[in-house]
């Protein structure tokens, strides 16, 4: 059972949707979803793949990435009037999340690249438990960078891993693995330290931007093939102050974003 099986069976359970089944025989239905609030689009992929799962037809009139205004209809939906509204919810929910990453992160990128052209705004994984591939395809979708997408692909040294373990050690120890290493760091002393061990990304955290800025400067002082991240604290109000690294990260694109308003209205009953 893949992710959608899950979803439609966590909102069907064993007996459906006992309303419409109970109000609906074999009827035919055409519908449609439209946006009710300018903003990127996120979350067409699932949705129709939402309702070809209830046996219904769908045409695609937005794509994920397209920019949509207030009133524009993304999509068409035709087939049982039970299989459209069996899958009107969890094909909103898709999309309104997403969307409202995805425009997020779009809005951000572009304020910040008006300072550092070359700049990326990552997601992190303070995501919703179950959701995170999605979550973290609407940040790319947005024009944002997902970052490692858990524990497994991708080393990062944390302020717990180095509670026991000098950070000269710890760098040297996961590099033996082969992969890009990048270690937390939250002074400018450790950050010095792991510029000299050759960490591949060093992750300022909870820095201010003059700190920061500082830190960044001597790093690249040292090896200016360094990618410097910053985190901790950001959020939309403050982020242009950070430009100076090569990658902001926040979880505020995937814990904090207000979904985006969609609608499924039904257009006729045959």
């Amino acid at each position: 059972m893949d992710d959608i099986d899950l979803y439609l069976r966590e909102d069907l359970g064993e007996e459906g949707d006992i309303t419409s089944n109970a109000l609906f025989s074999d009827e035919e239905g055409i519908a449609y979803i439209k946006s009710n609030k300018n903003c990127i689009l996120a979350g067409v992929e699932e949705a129709v793949e939402v309702f070809r799962r209830l046996g219904c037809s769908v045409k695609e009139l937005k794509k994920d990435g397209d920019e949509v205004k207030s009133g524009e209809k993304i999509m068409e939906i035709n087939g049982k009037m039970k299989s459209i509204l069996a899958g009107e919810r969890l094909s909103l929910n898709f999309i309104c999340r997403m969307s409202g990453i995805a425009t997020l992160t779009n809005e951000l990128t572009k304020i910040c690249r008006k300072k550092n052209p070359k700049i990326m705004i990552a997601a992190t994984r303070k995501t919703t438990p179950g959701f995170r591939k999605y979550e973290k395809k609407a940040v790319e979708i947005g024009g944002g960078y997902a970052h490692r997408m858990g524990l497994y692909d991708g080393v990062l040294i944390k302020d717990n891993h180095l509670v026991s373990i000098p950070i000269r050690e710890a760098i040297r120890k996961t590099k033996k693995l082969g992969r890009e290493v990048e270690i937390e760091v939250e002074t400018v002393e450790d950050a010095l330290i792991a510029a000299e061990e050759g960490a591949d990304v060093i992750m300022l955290d909870n820095m201010s931007p003059v700190k920061g800025k500082l830190a960044s400067s001597k790093i690249r002082e040292i090896n200016p093939d360094i990618k410097i991240e910053v985190s901790g604290g950001i959020t939309p109000e403050n982020i242009t102050n950070y430009t100076f690294a090569d990658r902001i990260s926040l979880g505020w694109l995937t814990h904090s974003i207000k979904s985006k308003d969609f609608s499924l209205e039904i257009e006729k009953v045959l």
